[in-house]
């Protein structure tokens, strides 16, 4: 099969969903009004709450969803075929992921910019709150921890990549305070500062060669180094950084998914990898296992958290939610599709791609598919006459950009959440940004680097894909039981919610029975795992609960 045609296909469903589907759910489910009053106007405060141009935030919230996951899951599910794994991304992109991306930036946007937790204890009830927001924190906690280390083994085996991601920082700063100090139009200099991006990328290698010590720091080191900078980029205005540096990542990334995709034309490789396969070796079943594996590439529950927890703060018309959520949400999903197929076209051979995925011991090791996912995308490029080193170097930068913003809007939402639950039982020392954001990053360090040597947030990894799709079918219950109020259409949001929360339903059972199998190894996973099975189980019920007691009455007509 040609991954051209595949590529063309599902490029046309995306865009066949914007322009329908996501205009469907605005005008009739959502009733958006450009001229509706937004919490970035209402509340702004400079730091959390910024109004900000549509093509700006855009650049942030997708850069923000857009971290390793949706390219780690889709290039481990291709073990069970690339067909399985195309399907599902595109079907759940349109019907699922955007809607669940797009809904959860409209119900925090009518709730002055909370967070799904907060809005938890107003729609359903105050127990539902507090149980989701301690499963939004323990998911948090690992993808803080998690991330950290993905970008610092990236670090070690990419060189090349440290000084350009260290330039971005210092040019988006730069870009933050020209635009906001001195009221800057962002595009022209934005270009400038992607220009010396580019110049950085190429002179990467040659910097690492200049300085080889900077090759010798280890991947404990850079947790430390890259959990300590989340640290100081959460509790700093979102204009100073965060919106900047996002910006010039949507640069990156429409640079990124061009090349990555004219590559593919001009190169028009053949699928190494069966349609279907459907028992490899020691691997789970394919389903429910598909649907949590490929996780961020089709629904993510983060995503809803990052839409809740940053994006609503800044969105400046109503009206911009579509194209930010929805639209943001599609883009996700390209980037999902390219690693289905780097991992599936990115072969030399349908020999060398069986090596790679033998058995599930071999396909599901999260470095070594980033690894995989940076050599095939170096190829598609490395077609286009680039050098294939500098590819290589261009899509890792991009990877390790996009999951350095996740780390940054991570810690961001980890920082309010503690804040949120401080609130809500008295305790005010921690509702300081400073405080509640240190108490986050030192959680995440005391995961990440005194756990097996320094790979400690890989222990709860497992439970990642899981707890993400449980909060993602949280969400839309949230969303269905607010609708439901409202006297609207709940179809839309009530389906994906119970196709996503009964496959990773019975996908926890399975993991939890195997961790109590092995409890001695595995006693974390099964702890964690059970309590938040249990939380999860809380929230639904007091959710569907709501909706069981069916729509509000109306009035009967006044009689004559």
């Amino acid at each position: 099969m040609n991954a051209a045609l595949l590529a063309a296909i599902a490029f046309a469903a995306f865009a066949l969903g914007y322009r329908f589907y996501a205009r469907f759910l605005s005008r009739v489910i959502f009733k958006l009004s450009a001229d509706e009053p937004v919490p970035s106007r209402e509340l702004e405060d400079g730091i959390d709450f910024v109004p900000t141009p549509k093509h700006v935030l855009w650049g942030h919230h997708f850069t923000s969803i857009a971290g390793a996951a949706p390219i780690v899951g889709p290039a481990i599910a291709v073990i069970w075929g690339w067909l399985p794994a195309l399907i599902w991304v595109v079907v759940g992109t349109v019907f699922m992921g955007a809607v669940h991306d797009f809904s959860a930036l409209v119900i925090s946007l009518r709730h002055r910019g909370s967070s799904m937790g907060q809005i938890a204890g107003l729609v359903v009830s105050p127990r539902a709150r507090t149980a989701f927001l301690v499963i939004i924190s323990i998911l948090i906690w690992v993808v803080l921890a998690v991330f950290a280390f993905i970008i610092g083994t990236l670090f070690v085996s990419n060189p090349g990549s440290i000084f350009p991601i260290n330039v971005q920082i210092a040019v988006a700063v730069a870009l933050g305070w020209l635009v906001r100090r001195r009221g800057v139009p962002i595009l022209w200099p934005s270009l400038v500062g992607y220009a010396l991006l580019i110049a950085a990328i190429l002179y990467g290698n040659r910097f690492a060669a200049t300085f080889p010590a900077i090759g010798d720091v280890s991947v404990t080191a850079w947790v430390w180094i890259l959990l300590l900078y989340s640290l100081v980029a959460s509790v700093l205005p979102v204009w100073l950084l965060l919106q900047p540096r996002d910006y010039l990542n949507s640069h990156q990334l429409i640079t990124g998914l061009g090349l990555l995709t004219l590559g593919l034309v001009v190169l028009h490789p053949t699928i190494q990898a069966p349609a279907v396969n459907a028992a490899p070796p020691g691997a789970p079943p394919m389903l429910p296992f598909l649907f949590i594996t490929i996780a961020c590439g089709a629904i993510s529950g983060f995503h809803g958290l990052v839409s809740s927890g940053t994006t609503s703060k800044q969105v400046g018309c109503m009206t911009d939610a579509k194209a930010i959520g929805y639209g943001g949400m599609l883009g996700e999903g390209a980037l999902g599709l390219l690693a289905v197929l780097a991992a599936t076209a990115g072969f030399a051979s349908v020999g060398d791609w069986s090596a790679h995925y033998s058995s599930w011991g071999e396909a599901s090791g999260l470095s070594a598919k980033l690894d995989a996912f940076v050599s095939g995308g170096g190829t598609f490029v490395a077609s286009l006459g680039i050098p294939l080193e500098e590819a290589k170097n261009f899509i890792a930068v991009m990877v390790i950009a996009f999951a350095a913003t996740s780390l940054d809007t991570g810690a961001r939402i980890q920082r309010l959440i503690i804040a949120e639950l401080a609130e809500s039982y008295g305790v005010r020392p921690l509702t300081n940004r400073y405080i509640a954001g240190c108490v986050g990053i030192a959680a995440a360090l005391l995961l990440a680097v005194t756990q097996a040597g320094g790979k400690g947030g890989l222990i709860l990894w497992p439970l990642f894909g899981t707890t993400n799709q449980l909060v993602a079918s949280v969400t839309l219950l949230i969303v269905s039981v607010w609708l439901q109020k409202l006297g609207r259409p709940i179809r839309y949001t009530l389906a994906p919610m119970l196709f996503v929360g009964v496959a990773t339903a019975i996908a926890m059972f399975g993991e939890l029975r195997g961790y109590f199998a092995n409890f001695e190894q595995q006693w974390l996973l099964a702890g964690i795992g059970s309590l938040i099975l249990a939380l999860d189980f809380w929230v639904v019920y007091e959710g569907l609960r709501m909706l069981a007691r069916g729509r509000p009455q109306r009035p009967a007509p006044a009689q004559p």
